[in-house]
């Protein structure tokens, strides 16, 4: 009596996602067998397997590597040439090439529907499982079977313990790190197809404001402006091989390699072979006033500002340089901030030590507060926002500042020599532009940039007391604290302030209009 009635039940995580179709029962059972069709694309073949070639760092490659460096003649290289950018160019190289040499590599190849605890160990066991099953050799089978069975257990509970430790640690980045683990979390990119022509495009837009009067002239013998600030002239920065030992076994084995291919694992681990050989190379660049200029070249990598992109402004320009030059640029911070330190504007609150974008909001609340409780007061505020601002630092107007902060002038002229001739490209994916020069901007990445910003605006302030504008980078924040209706002295700075005018005159700058606004309270 139940012959007529078939009942199909598909169950499966994508709605409507299978299609069916009905197969003969086996044996004498009276079930029906019913295969089930995908009409979806599996995950495993929606996306292309990643191939990552990573490098084997071990404690014997280590030696290997520490061993080459130890029998290396440095002095052949230098006796070689008296050019900087060819014994930079060469030293770099054989780094890079001994590196290439002693330390093996590994390619893996991770499918999209690989799971986090599925470790190779495992994946040699479900091949013993497999290949037992096709011999037919049932005793080896089931000893396969609860093997791997074991073995997914231990794994799932040595992964489960590695969230947990996470998120006991105090690191926030390991917390966060664990919250996208176990959420499966995913930054969505925007859909944007890389291209040859979008690098380009991208290239030149960021070389923008490039025009002929930022053309580099720093080899110019014309004495600079004296300073304007009477203090003892610092001595002459002068780089151990102690300080370049030091500043390379901070390095993070992690991050990337710049152009020049020397790995932060390679600094790390023959810090003290290398740092005899770049010691002097820095002395001799400080001498000569000249950054070598495979140091100075820049691969940016563009980030997407917005989940949508609808123009080329809406890429954030990060740039990837060599890590090397950044061990250097880190030396010659700490020696910035001891001279420059107490001249800075006190109402700039970032890349500044024991301060936040909190202190900026509490003392501008102070301000405004401590105003208000007065009789016939009121405060406008203007909140403007620069765009492009670390790309329109023009290197002779910064010179000039730094000088009358009595930085010294062969410190200016090297810092001049840094930001201009950079030879930048981007990077989309595996699609490389055109090289580019440059003389505008200072890369977004660069461990000096932020100080180079700070120091360019530094003269951007207000002398009227009634008128108080507080910097976080280029995000500014002009307040007036008007008595008695008298706007008389915030109204002339009402767009951008005193002397802001003429540092957007300079470097061809300009608010950003969709993030500029203006507050009457």
């Amino acid at each position: 009596p139940y012959f007529n009635h078939i009942s199909t039940l598909k169950v499966g995580h994508v709605p409507a996602g299978k299609g069916c179709i009905s197969l003969c029962s086996t044996s004498t059972s009276d079930h029906c067998l019913v295969h089930l069709i995908p009409t979806y694309k599996q995950k495993l073949k929606s996306a292309k397997p990643v191939v990552r070639t990573v490098k084997r760092w071990t404690s014997e490659t280590e030696q290997d590597l520490q061993a080459c460096f130890d029998l290396t003649d440095w002095s052949v290289f230098e006796a070689a040439t008296t050019d900087l950018d060819e014994l930079t160019e060469t030293v770099t190289s054989y780094i890079s090439f001994c590196e290439d040499i002693c330390i093996p590599t590994r390619t893996y190849l991770t499918f999209n529907n690989d799971k986090p605890w599925f470790t190779a160990k495992l994946r040699h066991l479900r091949q013993a499982k497999e290949d037992a099953f096709r011999n037919g050799d049932r005793v080896l089978y089931n000893q396969a079977r609860n093997t791997l069975n074991k073995e997914i257990r231990a794994a799932k509970r040595t992964y489960s313990k590695k969230l947990e430790d996470q998120f006991t640690s105090n690191d926030s980045t390991s917390v966060w790190k664990g919250v996208r683990a176990i959420t499966n979390y995913k930054t969505p990119s925007p859909c944007t197809e890389a291209n040859q022509r979008l690098a380009n495009d991208l290239n030149e837009f960021y070389c923008r404001f490039e025009t002929p009067n930022t053309h580099s002239d720093h080899l110019s013998t014309q004495p600079l402006t004296p300073p304007a600030i009477a203090l003892s002239t610092p001595p002459a920065l002068q780089i151990s091989e102690d300080d370049v030992r030091q500043v390379f076994r901070k390095h993070k084995r992690r991050k990337a390699p710049g152009p020049d291919g020397v790995t932060p694992a390679c600094l790390k681990t023959c810090a003290d072979q290398l740092a005899p050989i770049f010691s002097q190379t820095f002395n001799r660049s400080l001498e000569l006033c000249e950054v070598p200029s495979c140091f100075k070249r820049t691969t940016i990598v563009p980030v997407p500002k917005k989940p949508k992109i609808t123009g080329l402004n809406d890429y954030r320009p990060v740039a990837l340089t060599s890590v090397v030059m950044k061990s250097f640029e880190k030396l010659v911070l700490a020696y910035l901030k001891d001279i420059t330190g107490p001249l800075l504007d006190p109402l700039q609150f970032a890349y500044r030590a024991n301060r936040s974008v909190d202190d900026a909001i509490n003392m501008g609340l102070h301000f405004i507060l401590q105003h208000l409780d007065k009789t016939g007061t009121y405060v406008r505020i203007l909140f403007v926002d620069f765009s492009s601002a670390f790309n329109t630092i023009i290197s002779t107007a910064l010179q000039t500042k730094m000088t009358q902060l009595s930085v010294p002038s062969s410190i200016c002229q090297w810092i001049t020599s840094f930001l201009t001739d950079r030879q930048q490209l981007v990077r989309l994916g595996k699609i490389m532009s055109n090289s580019c020069s440059t003389n505008t901007g200072a890369p977004q990445g660069c461990v000096l940039s932020p100080l180079l910003f700070s120091l360019y605006t530094n003269d951007c302030t207000f002398k009227d007391p009634s008128v108080k504008l507080l910097k976080f980078a280029d995000d500014t924040t002009v307040i007036g604290l008007i008595q008695d209706g008298d706007e008389s002295a915030y109204r002339p700075g009402f767009f951008l302030g005193q002397n802001w005018s003429s540092v957007v005159a300079d470097r061809h700058g300009h608010p950003h209009t969709a993030k500029s606004t203006l507050v009457p309270t």
